[in-house]
């Protein structure tokens, strides 16, 4: 396994019960990060902390919360630095936009997914940036998503995706003179059960089968298949790895090849 320098350090990771959070979160175990894993379910959070414990090098525990509420990442920090001491590392992952056009989607999507995705992402940078800032250590890493990118009719909740990148590159200048590297990853097609929902609303809204539809996303994927969610973990990982030491502000696709701009 090769050293990536952060055995001992603590990290706290939203939206971790399943899918690509639950996989970084297992990835930071092993490398002997404590982790703790945030998500609205307490059942499936509480299974996956168990789990998890079993096959790694670092302390897991479960917080429950709701990403979209200031209490409850107010909670899920201090819960964090009880159990820990300290927060060196942050992944931003809680947060799924339902897909949907301008006649599908009320204010109480919009805001709902506002909350979630974009203000959850920046009240929980808020709330570890000065500890990080202080120490001078610190790692950030957002997972946001293609729909920032490429402007869909059928996924306008994308835009918050859009206002993540942005969100990203700037915090990551102001905290890049403290030792504080904020980057973020965007995921393609990912075999994970947001995907398939997302699938299953698309088919719905279009009359279609749900495998078709799927099947049309893949053969838009160069490779030819869609991700699994440790190939996202991999990468979140190196962000927060000592080994990543220099790379800030960046915002990487992890689609197969699927982007096609430059």
């Amino acid at each position: 396994m090769m050293d990536l320098g952060i055995e001992g350090r603590s990290a706290l990771v939203t939206g971790a019960s399943m899918g690509i959070g639950r996989a970084i979160a297992a990835e930071l175990a092993k490398n002997g990060v404590d982790v703790a894993i945030v998500a609205r379910n307490r059942e499936r959070l509480g299974k996956a902390a168990t789990e998890m414990s079993t096959d790694s090098n670092g302390r897991v525990v479960a917080v429950p919360g709701d990403m979209a509420k200031v209490a409850d990442i107010e909670s899920a920090v201090r819960a964090t630095r009880e159990a820990f001491g300290r927060i060196d590392i942050l992944i931003n992952n809680a947060g799924a936009s339902p897909a949907g056009g301008i006649d599908d989607l009320d204010d109480v999507l919009w805001q709902s997914s506002f909350d979630l995705k974009l203000m959850g992402y920046m009240r929980c940078a808020r709330a570890v940036l000065p500890e990080m800032r202080d120490r001078r250590w610190g790692r950030i890493v957002n997972i946001i998503g293609r729909g920032g990118e490429i402007a869909t009719p059928n996924y306008l909740l994308g835009a918050f995706n859009a206002a993540l990148l942005h969100f990203t590159r700037a915090l990551a200048l102001h905290a890049a003179e403290y030792n504080v590297l904020v980057n973020g990853i965007n995921p393609g097609a990912t075999n994970t059960p947001r995907w398939h929902a997302i699938a299953a609303q698309k088919a719905k809204a279009s009359g279609r089968d749900q495998a078709e539809v799927e099947a049309e996303w893949i053969a838009s994927v160069p490779l030819g298949r869609a991700a699994q969610p440790e190939d996202i973990a991999d990468l979140a990982v190196f962000l927060c790895s000592e080994r990543a030491r220099h790379v800030v502000g960046a915002l990487m696709n992890i689609d197969g090849g699927g982007a096609k701009g430059v």
